[in-house]
């Protein structure tokens, strides 16, 4: 089979913590091919996730490497045995950009969610109409068709939270998203009675920081962190107007814990947001 031209974010994945895996232990590429019988380029797209690695292969080489975590190579194991068509965001492949198809495998497979924004509503907790508007002024137009697909893919993405777990998507929004009037007031209005709505939910949890915080963390940047089934495979997606991304090395996963737990002590508690936000709907 051909190598991947674009492997998933979690085909990448893989591939990168068996290269992690393999440095840590101090053994060279040639040494992994030589225990599998294979070639340094084969282990070369298995480690850029182009090439895909069975469990049976994934077991040997975390003995090889010396790894006895076994939360750890069960987790990678179980990425391994995923294929490309089973999930819904796949109908999508080849219509939407690959960081769409990536945003939608990450939160499927995610212990938790943690996200952060200044000036809208996180993504899986808006309406319809919300989301359109959003969409209808990015800085590049999109046609009727574009816009559609989007929209809807947003819409499907919300399935994550219904009988999630108890605490499993937390977002933390600073007030000026609650004013900012995408779409109209109306269009805003309905928002908000969505967001107070979900943040009765079981599964969701919704903080704000208010306008009056003095301290303020310097970023508009939204950031979400999503967590694997073990630290090791967490990792955060950025988003930017050139783009997104998604990161997972320790120093960066630490550096968004440490500003997590600054957004945290700026925003009100979960009654208080609830109250602003149903006061914010009130006087739209």
């Amino acid at each position: 089979m051909p190598p991947r031209e674009v492997p998933t974010a979690r085909q990448a994945r893989l591939g990168a913590e068996l290269r992690k895996m393999r440095e840590r232990a101090g053994k060279t590429a040639l040494e992994t091919a030589g225990l599998l019988a294979s070639d340094r380029a084969r282990i070369s797209h298995i480690e850029a996730g182009r090439s895909g690695v069975g469990e049976e292969r994934i077991r040997r080489l975390a003995t090889f490497y010396g790894c006895d975590d076994e939360a750890y190579v069960d987790a990678l194991c179980a990425m391994s045995r995923e294929r490309r068509g089973q999930f819904w965001w796949d109908e999508y492949r080849g219509v939407l950009p690959p960081a769409f198809l990536d945003m939608a495998e990450l939160e499927h497979h995610a212990a938790y969610i943690r996200s952060y924004e200044l000036s809208v509503m996180p993504g899986v907790l808006q309406t319809e109409d919300y989301a359109r508007a959003i969409f209808q002024n990015s800085i590049l137009p999109l046609s009727g068709e574009e816009l559609d697909v989007r929209v809807e893919h947003r819409m499907r993405r919300k399935r994550i939270l219904e009988g999630g777990a108890s605490g499993l998507y937390d977002a933390i929004v600073h007030e000026g998203a609650l004013s900012m009037r995408y779409g109209g007031r109306d269009v805003l209005r309905k928002q908000l009675e969505a967001l107070s709505a979900a943040a009765d939910a079981e599964s969701t949890s919704v903080r704000v920081i208010p306008f009056n915080v003095e301290k303020m963390v310097a970023s508009a940047q939204p950031v979400t962190y999503v967590g694997g089934p073990v630290a090791q495979l967490d990792s955060v997606q950025v988003d930017a107007y050139v783009g997104s991304g998604i990161l997972d090395a320790e120093t960066q996963l630490k550096a968004f814990r440490n500003l997590w737990k600054k957004l945290e002590s700026l925003a009100l508690n979960v009654e208080e947001s609830r109250k602003l936000i149903h006061r914010t709907a009130q006087e739209v």
